[in-house]
């Protein structure tokens, strides 16, 4: 433990932890397949309960779902049981499907509870699912020649992180849109792809375990914790 709040993690071996976590304010997704003692460890740090899931019998929910805590976007290969066991586990939570060809939805969409940056390929009708399902507003946009926002940046309630690659101007339309400054950073020793490589909400943050302590600062400062 660095201190309350930030955690290293490796998630089956695999510090890509956000693959397997979509962290929310009110509670995180997991999938089936990590251990007990990661989700503990997830739990401790973003001051949150974890739900078990899965998509398609995968365990990768933070590749394919996305949420905040307004709803739940699922992709089109979610299987009915699947569905009805999250929706029983989350009575009463909005829990929606968006049919896209773009199904890995949390790497294609980078949300917090007011607003989402979205992959510019969604068309007008996808959009609409998104800004109705999470109740947000909704921005199209890529970031350093990456149209998959969500894995390559970092948004919670609290701060924005953008990947190193992304441009000056990018970078300020996202603050404009968000109304929040961020900062610029790689994590998991040099990786872009930072959205992946954290689980993160407006208590908390976890990292991979191979993220330096100049990336865990740079990331934690712009997240505000």
């Amino acid at each position: 433990m660095i201190e309350m709040g930030i955690e290293k993690l490796e998630i089956l071996g695999n510090d890509y932890i956000g693959a397997w976590v979509t962290a929310t304010d009110k509670f995180f997704l997991i999938g089936n397949d990590a251990s007990r003692g990661e989700e503990r460890i997830l739990s401790d740090a973003l001051g949150v309960e974890g739900i078990r899931a899965s998509v398609n019998n995968s365990g990768f929910v933070g590749v394919y779902v996305v949420a905040n805590s307004n709803g739940i976007l699922l992709p089109s290969g979610v299987d009915e049981r699947e569905l009805s066991e999250l929706k029983e586990k989350l009575h009463g939570f909005r829990v929606e499907v968006l049919h896209t060809d773009y199904n890995a939805l949390k790497n294609n969409i980078l949300v917090n509870d007011k607003f989402a940056v979205v992959n510019p390929e969604y068309g007008k009708g996808e959009e609409k699912v998104i800004a109705d399902a999470l109740n947000v507003e909704v921005l199209r946009a890529s970031t350093g020649g990456f149209k998959t926002v969500g894995a390559n940046n970092i948004l919670t309630n609290a701060g924005l992180v953008v990947n190193n690659r992304a441009t000056e101007h990018e970078k300020e339309a996202i603050e404009k849109f968000v109304g929040m400054k961020s900062e610029q950073s790689t994590a998991n020793l040099g990786s872009v792809n930072i959205g992946l490589c954290v689980a993160a909400n407006s208590k908390g943050l976890v990292v991979g375990e191979t993220t330096t302590g100049f990336e865990l600062s740079r990331v934690a400062e712009a997240l505000n914790l």
